[in-house]
């Protein structure tokens, strides 16, 4: 035996001992239990899990929601029904945010949803031309994906403080324009540039992710379908029309859907870019929901916790009907 399988058997041999000493208890719950039996054993430490770190916290957060003041424990907190949820809701006109009795939620909630209209439309876009340009025969192809891949790796706070460095008043970006012989441009300051900032940054940082899973979709259309369109003299773009985005549709509407959810918890990049600034202009949801339960002089988990369960109803209902749609497209 060589030296490699030595080591190897010896690596192993702590398991196979492990796995002899629980076959007969095994067996014994197989014959007793029977398949199903073993499948819910098997899946028992995975429920598990899924309980206490994703059912638990839910059924918390739904509790505090119900609660109010400022103490931590929910054994301190004093009961006051739907009052968190009312306060938040509570609006003479929604389109008008300080019209509002928490004007400052529903100034988040309309940034939010710009911004989600905005990434998610931009993202799809660019996310399905690269894939275009990448599945195509380049020199340098594998560099080429590696390169839109590489910013995926990064961490939010490294992306955000990347871009604040380039686009602040002395950044790269005012450089390179001063050079040219343009006027600087306030990039975070003006609330306009701010926002457009926000949403390029989370376009940049992600678009590798998306372009990979529309790419690997690309590259499971049969080639003989290009072949025989070539052979008829199909146009480039009814190919892209009638073979290409029919084919595809099931992997954009996973990345419709995993955009749609990125968007709207969007927080990382954006706070560390601006803050939240100028002013509330680029005050999303989850830093609303940040500010509110952990970082406010005032905090008020109980308005924090209300404030999440409404964002993830919204994200639940938003990916039911996404769902829904492309069930019936494929039905068609």
């Amino acid at each position: 035996m060589s030296l490699g399988a030595r080591v190897g058997a010896a690596a192993t041999a702590p398991l196979r001992a492990l796995a002899a000493a629980l076959d007969p208890a095994m067996r014994g719950w197989q014959r007793l239990a029977g398949r199903g039996g073993m499948i819910g054993l098997f899946l028992l430490p995975n429920l598990a899990i899924f309980t206490i770190f994703v059912l638990v916290p839910i059924g918390l957060n739904v509790a505090y929601s119900m609660t109010g003041g400022a103490q931590v424990f929910l054994a301190d907190r004093p009961f006051v029904g739907g009052e968190q949820y009312a306060r938040l809701l509570e609006c003479e006109n929604h389109l008008r945010p300080r019209t509002c009795r928490d004007d400052t939620f529903w100034t988040a909630v309309w940034n939010t949803a710009r911004f989600v209209v905005l990434q998610v439309g931009l993202m799809t876009g660019a996310a399905l031309v690269t894939a275009l340009i990448l599945n195509r025969s380049l020199p340098a192809k594998g560099f080429w994906r590696a390169v839109f891949f590489f910013p995926v790796l990064l961490s939010p706070v490294v992306v955000g403080l990347i871009w604040r460095w380039i686009l602040q008043r002395q950044g790269l970006a005012n450089l390179v324009m001063v050079e040219g012989g343009l006027e600087p441009v306030n990039w975070l300051v003006d609330r306009f540039w701010a926002f457009a900032a926000a949403v390029g940054v989370s376009v940049w940082a992600h678009l590798g992710f998306y372009a990979l899973i529309l790419l690997a979709g690309l590259q499971a259309i049969p080639k003989d379908l290009y072949e025989a369109a070539e052979m008829d003299g199909t146009r480039p773009w009814r190919v892209f029309r009638r073979i290409t985005l029919p084919l595809l549709t099931p992997n954009l509407a996973v990345v419709v859907v995993l955009a749609l959810i990125r968007a709207v918890q969007i927080f990382d990049e954006a706070y560390v870019l601006t803050g939240g600034g100028p002013g509330t202009a680029t005050m999303f949801l989850t830093q609303y929901i940040y500010e509110t339960g952990f970082a406010s002089p005032v905090r008020n988990p109980g308005l924090a916790a209300a404030a999440s369960i409404l964002m993830a109803g919204v994200l639940v209902v938003l990916t039911l009907l996404r769902l829904s749609r492309q069930r019936r497209a494929a039905q068609r």
